[in-house]
């Protein structure tokens, strides 16, 4: 069921959407309906993991180096650990 909503957004905002909108051949409520269900959909999942506290501490404390490349690495330690 759909039902009507008002936003209240910049004017400017409002024309390049709809401008968007246009060249992609949806509507403008298309767009922004399907945008809401992404949002939706990435806080359900979200929900749905749920971390032990001491792994939401560690979450994000480890960076890895720009040129990491991931299949490279796991070669190398298996060729050292195998041959």
């Amino acid at each position: 069921m759909n039902t009507k909503l008002t936003l209240t957004i910049e004017q400017e905002i409002i024309s390049k959407a709809k401008e968007y909108a246009k060249q992609k051949n949806r509507s403008l409520s298309n767009i922004i309906e399907n945008y809401l269900k992404s949002l939706t959909k990435a806080e359900d999942k979200e929900e749905k993991i749920k971390l032990s506290p001491l792994l939401k501490s560690l979450k994000g404390s480890f960076q890895m180096p720009k040129d990491f490349i991931y299949k490279e690495e796991l070669t190398k330690r298996l060729e050292e650990k195998y041959l």
